[in-house]
């Protein structure tokens, strides 16, 4: 529990910031488009429901549909080109063709909504790229090497070769994957292990790039390029996640190109085919364009969209975003949940939890507190700051320090009172002739009792004998165990712990919240080959994590859910939904809400197959009115969008926050 003045000051929660250049909101062409035609429709409403000259609000109309249908129409004809015909270009020929017998502004909103949604996609997507770009930013772009006389030169790190060695000064950033071949210090590799606390460096140790140095020097040998570092695998795995993910699409998605190509020849033959026997130009063209309104997917895109988009508005005012309808129809298929461990399932944050009094000892346990804490007091270490926070919540004082020391990944010392006490690494503090054998055997014997139960034992000496084995560990949630417990019955599987923690550390913690399936020591990599694997049994795994190191499992996952307020910008980004008040109830929750509007989905979608099946019969069959076929058609699409539109209520989130025994879909 080293110290230095020098040391700049760094995150006590085992999250390292990751710097992200984010992509300017209006820098997307896509959004500046949607946002026109937003603009512009809402423009020509207004001037419709004021009494507007027609020509006024038509003219906003037509300039909305250009600005929010060129791109799309682009995108669909570039398709059409290649053989395929999409969605976008059927709903800008819906479009035109509302506009053609009148119905400009319901034209215009189907317009809007698939300019906006193709705007989302393009954000979601540039911010993901920004986040991975920030990842790489961790690896310094220098590094100084050291010659085999001794000298310093800094050289770029992409140019360090296996076998060279690197000077890592208090503070720095750890330019390379390697070897520790001299000093000791503690390093903050939260960023890739996902450990909640500094971990000790010596030599023989290995480091990893992108990692934060404490406040030691180390020597480190330098055993892998920079392009196949951990960190650069890490986003390496993110951005193959998010190319290679299969999207789980809405349904009108699903059926689109089948719907969209039996709709077109439709059309053409209710015009062609009465033209051909002799019916009038413009009564073959009205029927045509009556059968292509009714027949358009308006209300099915409406019956799947507000339901969703309700259930992420409810979602919202409760603490959690998902980012789209996509999402939010994904969650409710989750079968099986996986957790990370340190800063979702725990807070991050060390706090003491055993005083061992050594036999013999004079000292009592409230004695020995107040001499550690005062002896950490000038430490920068979040072990010992979590030390000095046991003392002051016990209301004690701290005694004044004299000849204070720090030794990188040895510990501190300090003249207190008389006595000269020394707290740090019982690896250190214990090794045969600094210590009594007597002493230093009954001290690692409390040490190993703590170390069973999952803690970080931390010795103190005073006067060279030790006198006492301090216990620490992360703060587990309050609501974790209740959680667990939900998730479980909710899905009807036992949740998982993904963690790049010790075993015995994640074990001792899954016994507290209810979790039996422990998988620990897991590298970013190892996360995601976990995931790989339960989804290769048939699960849908929705993966819940906060750390850089989580990122390429959420990636992978069949929804990647994250915790918002530790969480890394990397994360943040990558995830599909992001828990923003941290509160783990939350999970169970959405998923359950998911689910509810998945319900309501489909009984829109049986409402709109029905009244499109009832009105192109009648077009076919008999002569369906253009009045009665438009009135038809925009009631049925009132009529699930207020459907839909009950997920609004709060009442819905509290009737899904005890969700039914296992409700899998």
């Amino acid at each position: 529990m080293a110290s230095s003045t020098a040391t700049p000051t760094r995150p006590t929660t085992g999250r390292a910031a990751l710097p992200v250049r984010r992509t300017r909101l209006f820098a997307l062409p896509e959004i500046r488009w949607a946002a026109a035609a937003l603009v512009l429709f809402l423009l020509g409403l207004m001037a419709q429901l004021s009494g507007a000259p027609s020509w006024s609000w038509w003219g906003l109309y037509l300039a909305c549909y250009v600005s929010g249908g060129w791109e799309p129409g682009l995108a669909g004809l570039q398709a059409l080109r290649d053989k395929t015909l999409d969605v976008d270009l059927l709903m800008v020929v819906a479009a035109i063709g509302a506009a053609a017998i009148g119905q400009v502004m319901d034209g215009g909103l189907l317009i809007v909504i698939f300019a906006t949604s193709g705007a989302l996609e393009a954000l979601a997507t540039a911010r993901t790229e920004d986040s991975v770009r920030g990842l790489l930013d961790l690896t310094p772009d220098t590094a100084t090497r050291l010659a085999p006389d001794g000298d310093e030169q800094t050289v770029k790190a992409e140019e360090l070769k296996i076998g060279e060695v690197i000077l890592i000064r208090p503070g720095d950033r750890i330019a390379a994957d390697g070897a520790v071949v001299g000093g000791a210090s503690e390093v903050d590799q939260a960023t890739i292990t996902g450990e909640p606390l500094p971990v000790d460096k010596t030599v023989g140790d290995e480091v990893f790039a992108g990692t934060l140095n404490g406040t030691g020097a180390l020597r480190v040998r330098v055993d892998r390029r920079s392009e196949d570092s951990v960190v650069a695998r890490i986003a390496g795995l993110v951005e193959q996640a998010s190319e290679t993910k299969a999207k789980t699409q809405l349904f009108i998605e699903k059926v689109e190109q089948r719907y969209s190509i039996a709709m077109v020849v439709a059309t053409l033959a209710v015009f062609l085919i009465p033209l051909s026997f002799g019916a009038a130009l413009q009564d073959s063209l009205l029927r045509a364009m009556t059968f292509m309104i009714v027949a358009s997917p308006c209300a099915v895109v409406l019956a799947t969209m507000p339901p969703l988009l309700a259930a992420i508005a409810n979602a919202g005012r409760h603490g959690v975003l998902v980012k789209s309808a996509v999402v939010m129809e994904q969650l409710g298929t989750t079968t099986r949940v996986a957790f990370d461990k340190t800063g979702t399932l725990t807070r991050g944050i060390p706090e003491l939890a055993d005083i061992r009094v050594l036999p013999g000892t004079r000292f009592t346990e409230e004695q020995i507190l107040r001499l550690a804490a005062a002896a950490e007091h000038p430490s920068e270490h979040p072990l010992a700051a979590a030390i000095v926070r046991a003392a002051r919540h016990r209301g004690l004082g701290l005694p004044a320090t004299d000849e204070f020391t720090a030794q990188p990944g040895r510990g501190v010392s300090a003249l207190i009172e008389g006595h000269f006490i020394h707290v740090g690494s019982p690896a250190e503090l214990l090794r045969p002739g600094t210590t009594a054998a007597a002493a230093a055997t009954t001290a690692a014997a409390a040490v190993e009792a703590l170390q069973t139960r999952g803690r970080t034992a931390v010795v103190v000496l005073c006067e060279h004998t030790p006198i006492a084995v301090l216990g620490i560990t992360d703060q587990v949630r309050r609501e974790a165990a209740a959680t667990i417990a939900a998730v479980a019955e909710l899905t009807g599987a036992a949740p998982v712990m993904l963690t790049g923690d010790n075993l015995v550390t994640a074990t001792q913690l899954a016994g507290q919240v209810g979790i039996t399936d422990v998988r620990a020591g897991l590298l970013p990599d190892d996360k995601v080959a976990a995931v790989r694997d339960l989804e290769a049994d048939g699960e849908r795994v929705s993966v819940v994590g906060d750390g850089i190191n989580d990122a390429p499992a959420l990636a992978a996952a069949h929804t990647g859910i994250a915790m918002g307020g530790a969480g890394s910008d990397l994360t943040l980004q990558t995830a599909d939904a992001v828990v923003v008040r941290d509160d783990l109830t939350t999970i169970p929750t959405v998923i359950a809400l998911s689910r509810r509007a998945r319900r309501v989905v489909v009984a829109n979608l049986i409402i709109a197959a029905t009244f499109i099946t009832v009105l192109v019969i009648w077009d076919l069959v008999g002569h369906l009115p253009l009045p009665l076929g438009v009135a038809g058609h925009e009631g049925s699409t009132v009529i699930v969008g207020l459907n839909g539109l009950r997920l609004l209520r709060s009442a819905t989130w509290q009737r899904v926050r005890t969700p039914a025994p296992r409700d899998r879909p």
